[in-house]
């Protein structure tokens, strides 16, 4: 009887394995390569949000990117980003030129959103989309629950430094201390709906507002948050 001994085990099994997954994503929508304004604007949305920024992962947006004649310093703007702590993971969209010039300083390409893709906003129809997700418990501090392709729907409250995210809109029938991000696909059309609003952060479609920028009048209040003009609005609900 052949025994296989413990090592000869441990050699055969493999060290690791690739699996396909799903994460949030900050964008930065660069519209030129202006270093110093870059760096002015970065150190004041940082200001607002200290901790926001910090170890976040940041893709790079070409879209709005205009055709330069100089030479594209993305590396310059990949160390501005981690020395203010952020880590840049790629880049999407862009010209030839852009795309080439990033993927020198060593930012991959990624694929494009999906917002790009249409230039017309969708009439709006309410509907529960097929891969609805349901929590039927508070959602604790630590926790991160994400609904892809579909709305996540919370039956209690989201306790702070929690972090419920969709795809398709939000809807927390409870309080919402913690964080909240509709449309992280793009999907510019989604909302939040929350029973009493005292979040630490609401995004649609990359679109955020932190804690500190929420109207004191608006907070405890029962509040749809959808985006308006690019601007996200956050009006009551009536009980």
């Amino acid at each position: 009887m052949l025994l296989r001994s413990p090592h000869l085990a441990s050699e055969d099994s493999l060290p690791f394995e690739f699996k396909g997954s799903l994460f949030t994503l900050t964008v930065l929508h660069l519209f030129r390569l202006d270093r110093a304004a870059i760096e002015r604007h970065l150190a004041e949305k940082i200001k607002q949000a200290p901790s926001f920024f910090n170890n976040t992962p940041v893709v790079i947006d070409l879209e709005g990117m205009v055709e330069l004649k100089d030479g594209l310093d993305f590396k310059g703007l990949y160390e501005l980003l981690r020395g203010h702590g952020m880590i840049p993971v790629g880049i999407r969209n862009g010209s030839p030129k852009h795309q080439a010039a990033a993927r020198l300083a060593g930012l991959p390409m990624l694929p494009e959103s999906r917002s790009a893709v249409a230039t017309k906003k969708p009439e709006r129809v309410e509907s529960v989309p097929a891969h609805s997700r349901i929590v039927n418990h508070p959602v604790r501090s630590g926790q991160q629950i994400y609904a892809p392709d579909g709305d996540l729907i919370v039956l209690g409250a989201v306790s702070a430094g929690a972090e419920v995210i969709a795809d398709g809109n939000v809807h927390i029938y409870g309080v919402l201390r913690g964080r909240a991000l509709a449309g992280v696909k793009g999907d510019l059309e989604t909302r939040i709906f929350c029973q009493s609003l005292e979040a630490e952060l609401i995004s649609i479609a990359g679109r955020y507002r932190i804690s500190e920028q929420i109207d004191p009048a608006d907070r405890g209040k029962a509040v749809q948050i959808y985006l308006a003009e690019d601007r996200l609005i956050i009006e009551h609900l009536t009980r």
